[in-house]
């Protein structure tokens, strides 16, 4: 037997039951706003901003309440009339500037990572894959695939990162052996890079390139505190197979095939390993 509809409203309901067609069932399945955010359509705020807007219908009919349990095998959920298994799953690419946030909206007024997107791309409830600092630069994956992000954001992926870092000073061969074989950092987590090596040298700093697996927060600016040098220019040059390139800054472009296939391979591969 399928749901059977009500027009009561539960006894702790948030929404009453007349202003909404209450087609799932109570107290099973997942909590809509929550859907909406698994299948990649918004974050879970903003999924509660159409719900509440009206722009979401199960089973041909419109839901208001965030909450309202759902069937994900079984219910047919629209938003703005258009299934959402239609919706096409997107992988996009930016370079950041330096100066962006890496966030849809910030308190404080500060310009985000999405002003760099399309206005398509924008309006395609896209997410940053990780994170950059305001002060660091170079690339950031956006998607709407919430599974695959979580895919790539594992440490399981062995996806790796790789950086160019303009160090404040000169770094002799010593240090950067110590940069692979790992620091102690001010809270007492062990970092590491898998790879370090100086890419040029100029008078009174230089620049090295890092690859790293672990994935801590500010780590290479941790790690070369703990070496008493300072991070002047901090780039994301490359994830996994896909590269910075010459993309512009403040640009953004889709990801190409042959990049999806090759995370898809290196995902399954460390999975196997």
């Amino acid at each position: 037997m399928g749901c059977r509809l009500s027009a009561m409203p539960h006894p702790n309901a948030k929404y009453p039951a007349a202003t909404e067609a209450n087609t799932a069932c109570r107290g099973v399945g997942v909590g809509l706003a929550r859907v909406l955010s698994k299948m990649g359509v918004a974050s879970r705020t903003a999924a509660t901003v159409l719900i509440e807007a009206g722009r979401v219908s199960v089973n041909g009919q419109v839901l208001r309440n965030p909450e309202a349990r759902i069937n994900m095998s079984r219910d047919r959920i629209a938003l703005d009339n258009t299934p959402l298994t239609e919706i096409p799953k997107r992988y996009i690419a930016i370079n950041k500037p330096r100066g962006l946030v890496t966030t849809a909206s910030d308190e404080q007024g500060r310009a985000t990572v999405y002003t760099c997107l399309s206005e398509d791309d924008q309006r395609a409830w896209l997410a940053p894959v990780g994170r950059l600092d305001k002060s660091s630069e170079g690339l950031i994956l956006f998607t709407n695939d919430t599974a695959w992000a979580q895919r790539i954001l594992d440490p399981v992926s062995h996806l790796s990162k790789t950086y160019h870092v303009q160090a404040n000073r000169l770094f002799t061969d010593d240090e950067v052996a110590q940069l692979q074989h790992g620091v102690v950092l001010d809270d007492a987590v062990f970092a590491r890079a898998e790879q370090a090596r100086v890419l040029r040298i100029g008078q009174k700093n230089c620049w090295l390139e890092m690859v790293l697996h672990q994935g801590i927060n500010r780590q290479i600016r941790r790690m070369l505190a703990v070496l008493d040098a300072d991070v002047l220019r901090l780039i994301r040059v490359a994830i996994g197979p896909v590269i910075l390139g010459t993309l512009p800054k403040g640009q953004s472009r889709p990801l190409t095939e042959e990049e999806l296939t090759q995370i898809r391979i290196t995902m399954f591969e460390s999975k196997q390993g």
